[in-house]
C-alpha cells in the first residue's frame, strides 16, 4: 500500500481487520492485564478479545488463537553464519482482530582464544627444537552472547544493538483449527540517527510446538522456516509469549521539599490504571522528597537539567527503561509542565529522559478554570496528575494532539472546553491514535536514550493510516537571515514571518521560536546533504493559539546551530533552509512552510578554523544556546572559544550575555552581561527584543 509521508508522523496501513470472532475459553489464552486467567473478561482497551460466549457448544475439534502480549522471538538468519537477532513482537487484540509490530537487536558475540596444547617430546627429538605456535596465531573461538532469560519477562536490549523493525502485515487474526499460521512482516533495518531502509517483504509458516524451559506459558510458542518474496528460506523465526503486557518501563518520581508526588488524580486514576489500559508495565518509584532548589522557589530549564543528572538513581539504560520526573514549586518557562530534555545532544548524549511539573503555580481565579478555580496546582489533584502523565507522553515520544481531552491535548485547550465544569473534562486515557503509537512505534522512538523526541516524525515504518494533514491555505511564511553570509563556526538566525493572506481569519499559534514546539525544518549543505532540526524545548503543557485576521502577521526569529544529526552549518558554501510550522486543529495538523539561502564562508585564518572546529563539535553548544545554565561545561567552554575569535564573538555574543544575565544555582545575573551587546553583536529581530529586556534589567541591578 503506498506510504503517505506526513512530516510530523510519517504512516503507512496495516491490512483491514474483520470483526473478531470470540474464543473458546480453552485456548484463547489472552488475559486482561492484571490477571494471569486467560479467559479474564478484558476490562482495558484494546488489549483483548471478549469472552466465549456461554452456552455455547464447541465444535468437534480444538480452535487455536494468537494469545496476545508480548513474545520473545528469534530470527536466525542463514547467511551470514555468526549473527542472530533476539527482540519481541507486540500483539495487541481490539474490536477488528489484532495489530502486531516488532524489533531486533543483534546478539552480541563472545571471542574465546583457545589454550595451546601442551606438547611433551622427548629430548633429542627432532622437533623439539621447533617453537611452539605463537598464541596471535591460533585462531579465536566465536560464540553468541546468552539469549535473553523469558523466566525474566519482557527482555530490555542495549540501544546500540538495534538493527530491525518489524512492521506486521499478516498473522492470525482469529481462529484455527490447524498447527499453525502464516506471519507476514516487512524487516525496516535502523541506522543512526534516524534511517530506515526496508529490506523486503518476508512470510514464515509459523506452528505451535512446546516451548523450552523457561517460558511461562509452554503451548503459546512457535517456531517456522522464514522466506523472502522469492520463495526462498532465508532464516528461521521462533516466538513464545513472556508477559500479557507489551513494553515495561520505570518511572522515578522526585521532589523538592513542599511539592506533591503526583500518583493519582484524586478519583482513582493512577500511573497503573493509566498504563495497564496503554499495555505497558509501569514501575513507579518515589525517591527523593527534597531535592534543594538552586536558586529560589521558580527553577530554569538549565537547572532542571541539571537536578536530573544530579539526582536521579544511577541506571543503565541498555538494561532498563527509565523516565525521570521531577516536581519543584515553579518553573521558569511555563506554568505547569514541560519535557526540557528532548534531543541526544545534550551532558549525556541521552533524549527523553526527564520531565518537569510545577506543584505551587496558582490557578487563575477565573474562567475558564471551573472548580479548580484559585487551588494550588499541586493541590488540585486532578490537573496535576494528568500534566504529570502529559509531560511523561511526550518523553515516549508523543506530541500534542487535540483530536480530544486525553492526555496529550493541553490543560489549557481541555479547560476551555469546559469551562464551568473543568476538570471534569477530562478523558483519562490516550486518545486511540496516541494508544497506537505507544503499542507499535519502533522501540527506539519510545524508549529513554532512543531517537531524539521528534524522530517520530521522519521514521519511514508505518504503523497506521489515521493522521490527516491539511496545508495551510491563506497563510504564508516568510523566512529571512538576518545575514546573507554568516562565517563558519557561527550560529544562523533567521527571521520568521506569518501571514495571513487568506480572506478568513485563521488559528495559529502564538509563538514560532524554536521553545514553542511547532516550528523544525531542514537544512541542506553544499553536497546535498539534509540534516534536520526541531523545538529545542518543545513539549510544555500549553499550547498557546491566536487568531489571526486577514492581513495581520506574527513574526519570531530562529537560531540555528545544530540537530540531532550533529552541525546544521558544517561547511562552507550556500545552504538551503526550510521552516516548517505545523499545529493541531481539532484533531487535523496544518502544515505551512517556507525556504530561504544562506551562504557560510570558509574560515579566514588557523585560529578561526580552531574556534569554529570547537563550537561545531561540541554537542553541548546547542543547549547552551537554548538552556543557558553553568553546567555544561563543555559547551560553555565551546561558546568561550567563540568568544576569544574575533571573527566569531559577535556572533556568540549575545548567547552569553542571556547566559551571565540568567541566574543559576546560587549565582545571581551578572551586570557584565549588557557589555557584551555592544554595536558589533549579531542578532535576530527577537533577540534584539530580549536585549533590550536583559539592558534594562542591568542598569536597574546597577542603580
Amino acid at each position: 500500500m503506498p506510504t503517505q509521508r506526513n512530516p510530523r508522523e510519517l504512516v503507512a496501513s496495516l491490512p483491514p481487520l474483520p470483526e473478531t470472532v470470540p474464543a473458546p475459553p480453552e485456548e484463547v489464552g489472552a488475559a486482561a492485564p492484571g490477571s494471569d486467567d486467560p479467559t479474564t473478561t478484558a476490562i482495558t482497551r484494546g488489549l483483548t478479545p471478549e469472552p466465549f460466549p456461554a452456552g455455547l457448544r464447541f465444535p468437534p475439534f480444538r480452535l487455536k488463537s494468537l494469545r496476545c502480549g508480548c513474545y520473545l522471538i528469534n530470527y536466525k538468519p542463514k547467511t551470514p553464519s555468526l549473527v542472530t537477532y533476539d527482540g519481541t513482537i507486540r500483539v495487541e487484540c481490539h474490536s477488528a482482530g489484532r495489530t502486531a509490530s516488532g524489533d531486533l537487536y543483534q546478539r552480541p558475540l563472545i571471542f574465546v582464544r583457545p589454550p595451546l596444547p601442551e606438547i611433551t617430546l622427548q629430548p633429542g627429538h627432532p622437533a623439539a627444537a621447533l617453537q611452539p605456535q605463537p598464541p596471535a596465531a591460533v585462531s579465536p573461538l566465536v560464540l553468541f552472547g546468552p539469549p535473553p532469560n523469558p523466566a525474566n519477562g519482557i527482555p530490555i536490549f542495549a540501544r546500540k544493538r538495534y538493527r530491525y523493525y518489524l512492521r506486521i502485515t499478516q498473522l492470525l487474526e482469529f481462529f484455527t483449527t490447524g498447527t499453525g499460521f502464516t506471519l507476514g512482516f516487512e524487516m525496516w533495518r535502523f541506522t543512526e540517527p534516524n534511517n530506515w531502509t526496508n529490506e523486503g517483504a518476508f512470510t514464515a509458516q509459523m506452528t505451535w510446538t512446546t516451548a523450552p524451559a523457561g517460558y511461562p506459558s509452554p503451548g503459546d510458542y512457535l517456531e517456522g522456516d522464514v522466506n523472502n518474496s522469492a520463495g526462498t528460506v532465508v532464516g528461521r523465526l521462533t516466538m513464545g509469549w513472556v508477559s500479557k503486557y507489551f513494553r515495561k518501563a520505570t518511572l522515578e518520581i522526585d521532589t523538592v521539599a513542599g511539592s506533591e508526588v503526583p500518583l493519582d488524580n484524586g478519583a482513582g486514576v493512577t500511573w497503573k490504571t493509566v498504563f495497564d489500559e496503554v499495555g505497558w508495565d509501569l514501575n513507579v518509584q518515589v525517591s527523593q522528597l527534597s531535592v534543594p532548589p538552586p536558586s529560589g522557589d521558580s527553577w530554569s530549564d538549565a537547572e532542571l537539567h541539571a537536578a536530573m543528572l544530579a539526582h536521579r538513581a544511577t541506571v543503565n539504560l541498555d538494561t532498563e527503561w527509565r523516565y525521570h520526573l521531577l516536581a519543584v514549586r515553579l518553573l521558569d518557562s511555563t506554568p505547569r509542565g514541560i519535557m526540557y530534555d528532548v534531543g541526544g545532544t545534550d551532558s549525556n548524549n541521552v533524549p527523553r529522559e526527564g520531565v518537569g511539573i510545577s506543584s505551587h503555580w496558582v490557578i487563575p481565579n477565573s474562567s475558564p478554570w471551573g472548580t479548580v478555580r484559585g487551588q494550588r496546582f499541586g493541590a488540585a489533584a486532578a490537573p496535576y496528575f494528568r500534566t504529570a502523565v502529559h509531560e511523561l507522553g511526550h518523553a515516549l515520544g508523543l506530541f500534542h494532539n487535540t483530536v480530544d481531552n486525553g492526555f496529550m491535548n493541553t490543560t489549557d485547550v481541555i479547560a476551555n472546553s469546559c469551562p464551568a465544569t473543568f476538570p471534569a473534562c477530562i478523558k483519562w486515557a490516550f486518545a486511540d491514535d496516541d494508544l497506537k503509537r505507544l503499542r507499535h512505534y519502533p522501540d527506539v522512538h519510545v524508549r529513554p536514550g532512543g531517537t531524539a523526541f521528534g524522530r517520530a516524525s521522519t521514521t519511514t515504518p508505518a504503523i497506521s493510516p489515521t493522521d490527516i494533514t491539511d496545508t495551510a491555505e491563506g497563510l504564508e511564511l516568510r523566512v529571512s537571515p538576518v545575514l546573507a553570509a554568516v562565517p563558519l563556526g557561527a550560529p544562523v538566525r533567521v527571521d520568521l514571518e506569518l501571514k495571513n493572506t487568506g480572506g478568513q481569519p485563521a488559528v495559529v499559534p502564538e509563538r514560532l521560536g524554536l521553545k514553542g514546539g511547532f516550528v523544525g525544518g531542514t537544512v541542506t549543505d553544499p553536497s546535498g546533504n539534509t540534516r534536520v532540526f526541531s523545538s529545542i524545548i518543545g513539549c510544555l503543557d500549553e499550547q498557546p493559539m491566536r487568531t489571526l485576521a486577514p492581513g495581520e502577521t506574527i513574526t519570531d526569529s530562529l537560531t540555528l546551530l545544530r540537530g540531532p544529526d550533529g552541525a546544521l552549518f558544517p561547511a562552507a558554501g550556500p545552504h538551503r533552509i526550510t521552516v516548517e510550522v505545523r499545529w493541531n486543529v481539532r484533531g487535523i495538523d496544518r502544515v505551512v512552510e517556507g525556504s530561504a539561502d544562506v551562504m557560510v564562508t570558509a574560515a579566514t585564518d588557523q585560529a578561526h578554523a580552531e574556534a569554529a572546529l570547537k563550537v561545531l563539535s561540541s554537542p553541548d553548544a546547542l543547549l547552551a544556546l537554548a538552556l543557558g545554565g553553568d553546567h555544561l561545561k563543555d559547551g560553555v567552554e565551546a561558546i568561550g572559544a567563540a568568544l576569544a575569535n574575533p571573527v566569531l564573538r559577535p556572533h556568540y555574543a549575545y548567547i552569553e550575555a542571556k547566559r551571565l544575565a540568567d541566574r543559576f544555582g546560587p549565582r545571581g545575573p551578572q551586570a557584565e552581561a549588557s557589555k557584551l551587546l555592544d554595536e558589533s553583536a549579531v542578532m535576530s529581530s527577537a533577540e534584539k527584543r530580549k536585549a533590550a529586556t536583559l539592558r534594562k534589567a542591568a542598569a536597574a541591578k546597577m542603580a
